[in-house]
């Protein structure tokens, strides 16, 4: 089966890379499992001989990949964020595993982008990263000792995007136009300016609250007419008081 159409919506997006030889192994990953699209967010280093040599023949991967200067930047245009991190963090929303993750975004990606979110080798994703995501994802690994390999983890979650992929019939059904990373990012800038506004939201002792509000909407999948509903809701509020 071709999952060529599909993956090619897939990015698969590295934040602050610290070792090129990492972005040298993703790369490798990604066309072992035929995905192309690759983002970077402020690398140490890069281009670097070191990221080609570890390659090992997908350096147009590398040449086509492209640098930003933050996640938002590496986000913008898609519909939906899934980030990979080790531990359950404090206000997310509810992790998923590696495969049953894979099956959602494969199918969100056959009509529109699409990411996978990998964090720094030592520290992971921050949580204000982690935040601009929809989903967290998790390895079973062993919890004695989870530790696994930032290429190792690109390979493994390349693999269960293929395999989702050329199994159509694993997707779960979807209706509606998902909303954009900027839709949602526009609707929560402005239910916070309306929070300060009306004195809801204190921003010098905001008390993670914008976090707990991300997490209740991150529940759902937003749709784009949806956002709309609730941004002109925002809009009323704002005109009647």
């Amino acid at each position: 089966m071709n999952s060529g159409p599909t993956l090619d919506h897939v990015r698969i997006v590295l934040s602050r890379t610290s070792h090129p030889g990492n972005i040298g192994a993703a790369a490798r990953a990604m066309k072992t499992m035929g995905l192309h699209r690759l983002v970077l967010v402020c690398p140490e280093s890069f281009p670097d001989p070191i990221a080609e040599a570890r390659a090992s023949g997908a350096t147009d991967v590398l040449e086509q990949a492209r640098v930003v200067d933050s996640l938002e930047e590496a986000l913008e245009g898609t519909v939906f964020a899934a980030a990979m991190t080790a531990r359950r963090r404090e206000l997310a929303t509810p992790a998923r595993w590696a495969r049953e993750a894979a099956d959602e975004v494969v199918a969100l990606a056959h009509d529109a982008d699409v990411a996978l979110v990998f964090g720094n080798e030592t520290s992971g994703l921050s949580n204000e990263e982690l935040g601009l995501c929809h989903m967290p994802v998790m390895v079973p690994a062993n919890p004695d000792y989870s530790s696994l390999n930032l290429g190792a983890a690109v390979q493994l979650m390349c693999y269960e995007l293929r395999v989702a992929a050329i199994d159509p019939g694993a997707a779960p059904f979807l209706s509606g136009q998902p909303a954009s990373f900027e839709d949602v990012e526009g609707f929560y800038g402005h239910l916070q300016r309306l929070m300060v506004e009306r004195e809801f939201l204190d921003p010098d002792n905001p008390r993670k609250l914008m976090a707990r509000v991300r997490r209740l909407f991150g529940r759902i999948r937003l749709e784009r007419e949806e956002v709309g509903i609730l941004r002109g809701l925002l809009s009323a509020l704002e005109k009647k008081t």
